[in-house]
């Protein structure tokens, strides 16, 4: 993944972090950056599981969304 791969669209699936998931909310996003900002709200506020499918097809998992989202948001 490359800088350049947060300014292209991604695929978010926000899993519920304290109930048996069900159902997923999944969003699309004009960019990562946007989708990553939306995961990082989830993991705060809901305790969610967010993975993160970009353009490219990579797959971020939530640790790596935690990792990578904690020290700042994104804007």
């Amino acid at each position: 993944m490359t800088l350049s791969d947060l300014d292209k669209p991604a695929e978010l699936t926000v899993w519920p972090g304290h109930t048996p998931a069900h159902v997923a909310d999944a969003r699309s996003f004009s960019t990562l950056r946007a989708a990553l900002a939306a995961a990082a709200e989830a993991i705060d506020a809901e305790d969610a599981k967010p993975w993160i499918i970009t353009e490219s097809g990579d797959i971020l998992a939530p640790g790596w969304i935690r990792a990578n989202t904690a020290s700042y948001r994104l804007q």
